[in-house]
């Protein structure tokens, strides 16, 4: 078993506190039920479309509750994070609510999607680094050297806390889900859903799925223990080489299974996602949708609500997707 860090697991109640937080600045995102989807998985699906949030992605939740809590005095000095894209979108989006400077460190091969998408919330990014984890390395340098508030992308109470209202919106709108299905970069978004779904209904099945080309966040999961492995994911969301141990004490905690999924596996989602839900997700955040295909036999005739995390897919990525 890994040695837990030494910061409270977010509850149910802080859970409650980020949304009245964050309901001053966002509203509840569509939760849509798709007849071709329902064929296709052979259950009833429902998606919550976190593709719809003014940043395209779930993890703007995340930021607008961590920099609300974030005290005067460190907002006055501003943050530093590093990420492949979202949750630098995120931090982005809410310093500029909040008026604090954020610098943002993201890999040299960074989605240029997502890099422009950081700038124009005034973020100033730095492209370092070949991957995330080197990114990180480079960030907390950044952080140290020039005075800023290090704000992990999955280390952080109050981001879990501000994601988990995705899935206390799913089940507000419909209590009698089944399985909720999220997809695993750093882990905020699963851990968030299955505090909160566990909490409300210990009958409710959460299932994480991460990519096959980047498995450090399942192995971590199934082994409880920390565990690197190769990152090679191409849906960038997911790319993650090393896991957060926050997060993972959630999922020990709640979660009740976890697979993984091939990116060829999110391309033919991202496919689907268009032809039958006329709706576009990134890889990443059509990573729920290849594992209710995968699961089609135990999923047969539930009610299951997929986390569509993420739409920020590039034009390469879509091309690719349709070629």
């Amino acid at each position: 078993m890994a040695q837990p860090i030494p910061i409270p697991l977010p509850t149910f109640a802080d859970v409650l506190a980020a949304r009245r937080v964050i309901n001053r600045y966002l509203r509840p995102t569509p939760l849509h039920n798709y007849p071709l989807l329902d064929e296709l998985v052979g259950a009833q699906v429902w998606v919550k479309h976190e593709n719809y949030q003014p940043i395209g992605a779930f993890k703007v939740r995340g930021g607008i509750a961590f920099m609300a809590q974030l005290p005067d005095e460190q907002r006055a000095l501003g943050v530093a994070t590093a990420s492949t894209g979202n949750h630098g979108q995120s931090v982005a989006y809410a310093a500029r609510l909040f008026g604090v400077k954020a610098v943002i460190v993201a890999p040299e091969g960074a989605n240029p999607v997502k890099v422009a998408a950081m700038r124009g919330y005034g973020a100033d990014v730095r492209l370092l680094g070949a991957d995330f984890e080197a990114a990180k390395k480079h960030c907390a340098a950044v952080a140290k050297a020039e005075g800023l508030r290090f704000v992990s992308s999955g280390d952080e109470p109050s981001l879990i806390a501000g994601v988990a209202t995705h899935t206390l919106e799913v089940l507000e709108e419909q209590p009698d889900i089944d399985v909720v299905i999220v997809p695993v970069g750093g882990g905020s978004g699963a851990a968030g859903a299955s505090l909160v779904a566990k909490t409300l209904n210990p009958a409710i099945r959460t299932i994480a799925v991460s990519a096959s080309a980047s498995p450090a966040a399942y192995l971590t999961w199934r082994d409880r223990a920390w565990t690197e492995a190769p990152n090679r994911s191409a849906a960038e969301g997911l790319a993650t080489g090393a896991p957060f141990l926050l997060p993972q004490q959630v999922l020990w905690k709640y979660l009740d299974d976890y697979l993984l999924v091939s990116d060829e596996e999110m391309m033919a989602a991202v496919r689907f996602y268009l032809e039958k839900a006329k709706t576009l997700a990134e890889p990443a955040g059509a990573a729920s949708l290849a594992a209710a295909l995968q699961m089609k036999e135990e999923l047969a005739g539930k009610k299951v609500a997929l986390i569509l995390s993420g739409g920020n897919i590039s034009p390469g990525q879509l091309r690719e997707c349709l070629g």
